[in-house]
């Protein structure tokens, strides 16, 4: 096994966040605007090409739309994504999601994913958090390639169910286990 040394980890960290940055996921774009855009893009792509997710978005309290989450990693990873809390249809909060990770991984990708807070109890917590990671109480519902939406009524039970689509990139696999979500000003 090889021994990394302190030069060979930063030169991996600063490789993984200019992979990160070279994908346009929101990065230095023009604040809420730009923002509530890819959202409403969004929303409209997942409506589309999964109609059943209205269905289940429209028995949320609430959702949290990241529009693009871009990951990189070459052993050690990262990822990040901008998006917005919706509330009744309008966007109450922004918030950023930042993403860390060490393994065998290499390679970058980009994909949606809009959280929804199945009750009040959920979308409060979130919301009075400082940052909030997803974690224990969250199903994951990863849209396969033949379109279809994988919720059931055990996903409809969870307080927060995340919806995974849109995938693009040579890295495998997308999850937002780890994810730390944290309110920002745009």
């Amino acid at each position: 096994m090889q021994k990394m040394t302190r030069r060979g980890f930063a030169l991996t960290g600063i490789a993984a966040a200019g992979m990160t940055a070279a994908c346009g996921n929101g990065v230095g774009s023009n604040g809420a605007n730009e923002i509530d855009s890819r959202v409403n893009a969004t929303l409209d792509f997942l409506y589309s090409e999964y109609p059943s997710s209205r269905d289940l978005a429209n028995k949320a309290t609430g959702m949290l739309v990241m529009p693009v989450i871009t990951e990189a990693g070459f052993g050690f990873g990262g990822g990040y994504g901008r998006g917005a809390l919706r509330v009744n249809d309008v966007t109450v909060d922004y918030y950023s999601a930042a993403k860390g990770s060490f393994g065998l991984q290499i390679g970058a990708q980009q994909h949606a994913h809009v959280a929804l807070f199945m009750t009040d109890e959920a979308l409060s917590d979130f919301r009075r958090s400082s940052g909030w990671a997803a974690g224990a109480g969250v199903d994951y519902v990863v849209v396969n390639e033949g379109g279809t939406l994988g919720a059931d009524t055990t996903n409809l039970l969870s307080p927060v169910v995340v919806l995974i689509f849109g995938h693009a990139g040579l890295k495998l696999g997308a999850t937002v286990e780890g994810i730390k979500y944290t309110r920002i000003i745009p």
